[in-house]
């Protein structure tokens, strides 16, 4: 395709090399006067599931940390990079779009769900939390859903989307080739035209009645407490008060995750309302680094091999329970590096001088 159209596609894994690639390409176009912007969506029946945990699953096993430093470095600069991009950018998010995949589209100017659009934050299942600027995202939901999603790792659907903010346009998944042959007819960096365009094949859609966004009093009024312990206190209460299935369905999500995990991810969410993307995302790094290292626990090794590699679904989590999870574990997890491991590098005063 020729740049004269205004726009270039990649298709999208988040990987090491395709990152790497990305971050590239994504600098040439930003300097390009030719691109007037960019618009990434996936290739096959997803947008993108994430980073490949497995592989950092094997790193972490095989003690290559400094393997796992250098993805989450690549990683978390390209994130950094498309929130202060300054060319629109659109990201179109037909299917799953999970972890990483998250990470590198909703910090973006667009971001269209459909029908088939599948989004959640399951890091607490594998023993991890929200990360690639989760904590950010996560964080600026209405009310307190943001705790909800990143402790229970439920789903979003495209409706759901929009109805909290996480995407701007709503289109039918049959519709996107009519979506992206409009694109690729407009010669613009105007974010209005391209907001016209986007709005001239959205659609109205809604969620149902058992969606979570109908839930947002009660997520507020049990996800608002300040630990973990408070929150399951809340939930048991309300269970038992109005027989609500919905309750005892949430609790059972949180009695999968790993006890450590929802913990560092409450607090990580509790201060992503506090910071700015870029630091979020240093944070995360950080946080990242002490969960793949296995020094505090195991639990990602563990969850990644419960799910993902041996698929039993039963994780030995380490600590056991909630009360077995120290402060000091805790804050190991938000602890600087130290001197021998730098933190994330983000060029924030060169970005925020032109955005």
């Amino acid at each position: 395709m020729s740049c004269d159209t205004g726009i270039l596609w990649f298709m999208h894994v988040c990987k090491l090399i395709k990152c790497n690639r990305l971050q590239n390409l994504y600098k040439s176009w930003e300097d390009n006067r030719d691109i007037g912007f960019v618009v990434m969506k996936g290739n096959g029946r997803g947008f993108c599931a994430g980073g490949d945990i497995v592989a950092l699953h094997d790193m972490s096993k095989r003690g290559s940390i400094e393997e796992c430093k250098e993805f989450f470095w690549t990683a978390y600069n390209f994130m950094y990079l498309v929130g202060t991009y300054l060319k629109p950018h659109v990201a179109i998010l037909d299917g799953i779009t999970m972890g990483g995949g998250a990470g590198v589209s909703i910090p973006g100017t667009f971001r269209v769900a459909t029908d088939k659009t599948a989004f959640a934050t399951p890091e607490t299942l594998i023993g991890f939390h929200p990360d690639a600027g989760a904590s950010f995202h996560l964080s600026h939901l209405p009310g307190h859903l943001g705790e909800y999603l990143g402790l229970t790792g439920d789903r979003l659907n495209g409706a759901e989307m929009i109805a909290c903010g996480l995407a701007t346009h709503y289109s039918l998944s049959a519709k996107l080739p009519q979506v992206e042959e409009c694109l690729k007819g407009l010669i613009t960096d105007d974010p209005s035209v391209i907001e016209s365009s986007l709005q001239k094949y959205s659609d109205l859609d809604y969620p149902d009645n058992s969606s979570v966004i109908r839930r947002i009093e009660m997520i507020d009024k049990c996800f608002s407490h300040d630990t973990v312990e408070e929150i399951i206190e809340a939930l048991e209460s309300e269970a038992s008060r109005t027989d609500d299935g919905w309750c005892e369905s949430t609790l059972k999500k949180l009695r999968c995750a790993s006890p450590l995990s929802l913990k560092v991810s409450l607090r990580s969410i509790r201060e992503g309302r506090f910071q700015t993307l870029d630091q979020c995302l240093i944070r995360e790094y950080r946080m990242s680094l002490q969960g793949t290292s296995g020094k505090i626990s195991s639990d990602f090794c563990e969850g990644v091999r419960a799910r993902v590699v041996d698929k039993d679904f039963a994780p030995k989590w380490d600590p056991p329970s909630l009360d077995h999870v120290s402060k000091d574990m805790v804050d190991q997890y938000f602890a600087p590096l130290n001197a021998l491991e730098p933190e994330l590098d983000l060029p924030t005063k060169q970005r925020e001088a032109f955005t």
